[in-house]
Parts: structure tokens; C-alpha cells; sequence
């Protein structure tokens, strides 16, 4: 069987709780089996390294689905990644006919691989789908040279119009997308509340949909930089929380916004980062019948200050999962093929920086030299092929 390179965690070699990283390992390609009739092989050019991913490195998050999709598959490897651009290069006798799609098309791919029968999928709700499986997480990924997916989930991307290094992070863009879909923000002031990849993306999303005014709030300085570099009116420094409180929210941050939207408060907050003390503080700095988008994640639970002023000021809060499939996936690329906003050329400058360190070769994939790539770069780009 032909071999290929992959990120993986192996059960048999490796512990999950007293392990981290990934480890490149040869494995065995992808093929066509019988059942495959409506799935792809992908040769995967670029993949993406996102939040997720890092949360898998450090082992803070999602051991429950690898573990428990291991066992389910009677596996012990698994192979991960999920944000890619690729070529087709086999395709299932029932994809061609059903989808359209031919060896050498170029595609990108929806992560959430949904079962199309629940009622949330019958609903057209498929970003809530109750069975579904997450590519690189409880499924294989592509972290690899190769992939096989779904047809139903891929999305053509036309390379004369985006460039194949922001073509690549389309799926993580469509979170901001989806993000800043949740209420109109024309005209509003919006306020982001932690300015890691997702929450820089929506800074562009924002002000490509019309925000008056985009204010985020950051702790990392070079964080706080590039959101001003990609077009962020102001980027505010919260004071440190307190040790003994940690969810409390930080009183001058209302001063501030206040001070900033003429006294009114923010017509829309998104918390984007999952700690309990910026949820709190989107609940503060936010306008009587304002909205608050939760996008960041936490496990566990969390305590909420002043229910009160929720309830009272009529506060609507919007939880935010994954893209809408494929609508919010249209909007994407409604806002990346539009050069005249410059939110392609932003991507490609600020947050990819050019490549220029930011793109790491698989063949040559080290974990001590890509963790030192992981602090200095919001988004790296593992490349495969091309």
C-alpha cells in the first residue's frame, strides 16, 4: 500500500494526558474503498493551523473526541488538521455525478461532516447537526499529503481570484463570518473581545459589513498591533484579573467604551476568547438592547456577574458555532474575491505575513522549531504539495 506523511498521535506510542505536539509519521494513503462511491482523494497544497489545533498540541482540549472516535473506529491513530486547500485527484463514481466534481478541480472543505438526517439537518440547520464528525478531530484530517472526504462537504475555489495561502484559511474566516452574521452591524459599534486569528478576522469581516466603529480588546501587544494594522479603530489593554476573582469584569473597560460611543455602550460585543472575565466584560461594556456574540470557548462552567443588568437591559446573546452550510461559506467568498475591500491583501500581509516564516514544510516538520512558529505567527500554514 503507498505511504504518505502525516501529523498524527498514535495510542499505542504515546499517552494523551502525559503527551504533547504531533508527531510526522509515514502512513498509509487514502484510497477509494466500496462505500466510497460519493467521497474524494485530496492532494493537500496548504492546511491551516488554527486554536483547535493548538488546543490539541497542548492536550487542553478535545481528548474526549479523539479518543472516543478512536475507539468507536477501533483505531488508534489519528491523523489531524482540518482547514485546506487541495487538488482532487480520485473521485467516487456517484461524486462526479451527484457533486460535478473531476480530478484537478481545486477545493477547500466545510471541517463539520454532518449525517443530513437529524432534525437539526432536516431543518437546514446543518452547523448544529447532532451527529456530526469534525475532520482531524473525530475524523481523519489533513495535516497530511493526502485526505479523503466527503464530496458533499468540499467548496470549489477559484485560484485566479484568491491566492492558494488565503484560499487555504477560508474555513476559520467563515468563524468570523458567521460571527459578525449573527446581528446586522451596519452602522454599529462593535467591540471584539480577544484578537487572536478568529477575532482579527472578524475585525475585517466587521468593517467589511459596515461597522461604524471597531474597538477590540487584547492583552498580547503584538495581537493588539496587528488589529490595528488590519483596520481596528482602538485596541484596548484589560487590566489584569484578579487572582481570588478571576471571572470579574474589568470596571474601566465600561468607562472606556462609554467614553468611545458617546456614552451609549457597545451596540454589539463578540467574545471571542473563552475566558470567564471577557464574557463578563461583553456583558458589561454592552447598550441597553445590545447584542453579545459568544464564539470563544470554555469548558466547563462559569459565573455570571450581574444577571441582573442582563435580563434588565435586554441583552441578546448569540451563541455562534462552525459556518452555516454553505451560506455563510457564499458570504466568504462574496468578501475574499472583493479586492476592492482589501481584506485579501490584509490576510496575505498581516496575518500570514507574507509566508515569510509563517509557512512550514511538512517533509521538514520539527516540533521544537514549530512551536517557536506557533508563538510568533497568529496563523501558520503547513504546506503539502505545490
Amino acid at each position: 500500500m503507498a505511504k504518505m506523511l502525516a501529523l498524527t498521535f498514535d495510542a499505542t506510542q504515546q499517552d494523551w494526558d502525559t503527551s504533547t505536539g504531533m508527531v510526522l509519521a509515514e502512513v498509509e494513503r487514502p484510497i477509494l474503498d466500496e462505500g466510497d462511491e460519493r467521497s474524494v482523494i485530496v492532494e493537500v497544497r496548504y492546511a491551516g493551523f488554527c486554536g483547535t489545533d493548538r488546543g490539541i498540541w497542548s492536550r487542553r482540549s478535545m481528548g474526549d473526541l479523539v479518543l472516543g472516535s478512536l475507539s468507536e473506529e477501533g483505531s488508534t491513530r489519528r491523523i489531524f488538521g482540518h482547514e485546506l486547500l487541495g487538488t482532487i485527484v480520485e473521485v467516487g463514481r456517484e461524486a462526479e455525478r451527484q457533486y460535478g466534481y473531476v480530478p484537478g478541480d481545486t477545493v477547500s472543505t466545510e471541517s463539520h461532516i454532518v449525517c443530513g438526517v437529524c432534525y437539526q439537518c432536516r431543518r437546514g440547520e446543518q452547523h448544529v447537526c447532532a451527529n456530526e464528525k469534525i475532520i482531524g478531530v473525530s475524523m481523519d484530517g489533513c495535516f497530511a499529503e493526502y485526505v479523503k472526504l466527503p464530496a458533499r462537504a468540499l467548496w470549489p475555489t477559484d485560484l485566479s481570484r484568491i491566492r492558494p495561502e488565503v484560499a487555504a484559511v477560508q474555513e476559520p474566516f467563515g468563524n468570523a463570518v458567521h460571527a459578525c452574521q449573527a446581528t446586522d452591524l451596519r452602522g454599529c459599534n462593535v467591540v471584539i473581545l480577544g484578537t487572536g486569528t478568529i477575532g482579527l478576522f472578524a475585525v475585517l469581516v466587521a468593517k467589511g459589513m459596515g461597522a461604524r466603529q471597531v474597538i477590540g480588546i487584547e492583552p498580547d501587544p503584538h495581537h493588539r498591533e496587528q488589529a490595528l494594522r488590519l483596520g481596528a479603530d482602538h485596541v484596548l489593554d484589560p487590566a489584569p484579573g484578579d487572582p481570588e476573582r478571576p471571572w470579574v469584569a474589568d470596571p474601566a473597560l465600561r468607562e472606556v467604551i462609554s467614553d468611545l460611543t458617546q456614552g451609549v455602550g457597545a451596540d454589539v460585543a463578540m467574545e471571542m476568547s473563552g475566558f470567564n472575565s471577557s464574557l463578563n466584560n461583553a456583558l458589561q461594556i454592552t447598550r441597553r438592547g445590545g447584542h453579545v456574540v459568544l464564539f470563544g470557548l470554555k469548558n466547563g462552567d462559569v459565573v455570571v456577574q450581574d444577571m441582573h443588568r442582563v435580563i434588565m437591559n435586554g441583552l441578546q446573546l448569540h451563541g455562534v458555532v462552525g459556518r452555516r452550510i454553505f451560506a455563510t461559506w457564499d458570504m466568504t467568498r462574496a468578501l475574499l474575491e472583493n479586492t476592492g475591500n482589501g481584506i485579501q491583501s490584509a490576510i496575505w500581509e498581516v496575518i500570514l505575513n507574507r509566508g515569510q516564516d509563517s509557512i512550514v514544510e511538512l517533509a521538514s516538520f520539527d516540533p521544537t522549531r514549530f512551536e517557536d512558529t506557533m508563538k510568533r505567527f497568529t496563523k501558520p500554514l503547513l504546506k503539502m504539495a505545490g
